[in-house]
């Protein structure tokens, strides 16, 4: 597998701000502080707002879902806080950084070791196997040699049962076992927060119910987990339950106290 430049390495004082902030948060602080976020996106038609001005936060060690019609802004809100797009206004912190404040490279980086994203579609390359996948990641970041770092990537796939597939590629693969194989991608890095995006949407629900076992299992070990969807029975397991409304939040609610973490 050919190597990739190693961009998630920061230098100097961005790194040690970066990696200081985290270390110094209480636990029992929230992970994740949204501050009025607004999202607005330049149409043919006019400016349109995707995000209309959200304050949100997130218990550390705690299943997040986050539901709503299509097009109520669900997963845009996702790929803010995973960094994945830039907020118009407001503010984002996530475990005491300030993710809206970070230039494209520092994003990147922070991003690289400190959010694992799991997609509905899997975005799993068809030219590698699911350990040089998993292993991707690492590389990305200069995380381990490689030999550790296929020796973690043999474990994240035993954890989500599929490390007899290894040395596969994804097209020899059912869609359940793509999805195990992208969630084990997206604990590489061991990041403190999961984003999932319909992540049960393209499965069947025997597999999706195991889907969903696999990322409530990481809540118990302290990680963070924020889930869209659009199915209800889905957001019956969670925490807590935001649900958005043509880029606002109208309603939040604890399903039951959080005791991770």
């Amino acid at each position: 597998m050919r190597r990739v430049p190693p961009t998630c390495r920061l230098s100097g004082a961005a790194a040690f701000t970066i990696l200081h902030s985290m270390s110094t948060i209480e636990r029992s602080d929230p992970i994740l502080r949204l501050r009025d976020v607004q999202r607005v996106h330049a149409t043919a038609h006019g400016p349109f707002a995707a995000l209309g001005g959200i304050s949100l936060q997130v218990a550390r060690g705690s299943f997040t879902a986050i539901v709503g019609k299509s097009g109520s802004g669900k997963s845009t809100l996702l790929h803010v806080v995973a960094g994945i797009d830039r907020v118009t206004a407001g503010t984002v912190e996530v475990a005491g950084t300030a993710v809206h404040a970070l230039g494209e490279s520092e994003l990147a980086a922070w991003r690289g070791r400190n959010v694992g994203v799991v997609f509905q579609f899997f975005q799993l390359l068809p030219v590698l196997t699911l350990a040089e996948t998993v292993m991707l990641p690492m590389d990305f970041c200069g995380t381990l040699p490689r030999r550790e770092a296929r020796r973690r990537a043999l474990e994240l796939l035993a954890r989500v049962g599929i490390e007899d597939q290894a040395d596969k590629l994804p097209t020899a693969m059912s869609g359940g076992q793509q999805q195990r194989a992208a969630i084990a991608r997206a604990l590489a890095n061991d990041p403190p927060l999961l984003v999932a995006d319909e992540p049960t949407g393209n499965l069947d629900s025997h597999t999706g119910g195991a889907i969903l076992a696999l990322l409530h299992e990481q809540t118990k070990e302290g990680k963070t987990v924020v889930l869209v969807t659009h199915e209800r029975e889905i957001a019956g397991s969670a925490d807590q339950v935001v649900t958005l409304a043509d880029g606002l939040v109208v309603e939040e609610r604890q399903a039951r106290v959080a005791a991770h973490g």
